[in-house]
């Protein structure tokens, strides 16, 4: 969808939910970029660094495990669409919704709800039907993706801000309006990235065969008695991760090898973390940018160029 934003990659009801909504495919496109991107920023100095491809499965074999990675990317991607379609509510770009105007009236002594709220109500409830119906089954697996799906929307959700703007005379904030506004992706991908960092694993548990709760008869249990169960917020998995240092062909992993390391970094960054003690190789190149720039009225920038050399370190 992200590299050909047509209806062909989507299932009878994501078209169906498309037509119902017109301008939300651009949306949708968006959100997925979006998070591609913020997955890629997160993910930068790990060995595993969110590799896309092109073509359908865009985020390759490791969609199929069920390793805290692909929770990742479940939920981000989930995120990444709420967050999208909740903004472009208020846009007015999508014919289906609006702003959220429930927020009106009174709010606290010297404030009250006005303005134009991002509609994260429509947002997740879209996001719910868009993307939670591509899964399939009942196994282990899909309560794992609902989960992480459901666990991205709700970071949008909580992570949403007040935002107000003061009213009175020459700039005095006698009275200000009020109004809920979507977090940044970044803010998004920050709490996500601590989650997938303490991520819990679980099992599949079965309360019984009480026909009155067969809704709720399967669910999710910490693989550890002594662990509490995983709230709606916490991403979820259920597989050891590959160690992603060599290629695999059968997990879909590219390896370390010509990944740039930071020699002085004792972290996951670091040459002999992230090169799996294979070693690496330092070279250094001539950079050329742009600095001194001065801005002439009007309106013009003039820049000198720079060049310095700049010493790499790339894992064998």
């Amino acid at each position: 969808l992200v590299l050909d934003p047509s209806l062909q990659l989507l299932s009878r009801k994501q078209r169906k939910l498309i037509r119902q909504n017109p301008g939300i495919l651009h949306s949708v496109s968006s959100g997925l970029q979006t998070a591609i991107k913020e997955c890629k920023w997160q993910s930068r100095t790990r060995r595993w660094n969110c590799p896309t491809s092109q073509g359908p499965n865009i985020f390759g074999k490791i969609v199929n495990r069920g390793c805290r990675e692909t929770a990742f990317i479940f939920a981000i991607t989930s995120a990444g669409v709420t967050h999208s379609v909740a903004r472009s509510c208020s846009e007015g770009s999508i014919e289906s919704c609006t702003c959220d105007y429930r927020r009106r009236g009174p709010g606290g002594p010297d404030w009250h709800w006005g303005g134009c709220s991002d509609n994260i109500d429509f947002g997740r409830l879209f996001g719910r039907e868009f993307v939670d119906s591509s899964e399939k089954g009942r196994d282990l697996r899909f309560l794992m993706n609902l989960h992480n799906n459901e666990a991205g929307r709700m970071t949008v959700f909580s992570e949403m801000r007040q935002e107000c703007k003061c009213h009175g005379m020459s700039g005095s904030c006698t009275v200000r309006t009020c109004w809920m506004r979507l977090p940044t992706f970044r803010a998004v991908g920050d709490v996500l990235k601590d989650r997938f960092d303490g991520a819990s694993r679980v099992i599949y548990g079965n309360k019984g065969s009480n026909r009155a709760s067969r809704v709720e008869l399967h669910h999710l249990e910490p693989e550890n008695p002594a662990h509490k169960p995983p709230s709606p917020h916490d991403l979820v998995y259920f597989e050891k991760s590959p160690n992603f240092c060599t290629y695999s062909g059968k997990t879909g992993t590219a390896g370390t090898a010509g990944r740039f390391c930071n020699s002085s970094s004792p972290g996951l960054d670091g040459c002999e973390l992230l090169c799996c003690g294979r070693g690496y190789r330092t070279r250094t190149q001539r950079v050329t940018e742009r600095c001194n720039c001065t801005f002439h009225w009007c309106c013009h920038v003039s820049c000198l160029n720079c060049t310095n050399m700049q010493v790499l370190h790339e894992c064998l």
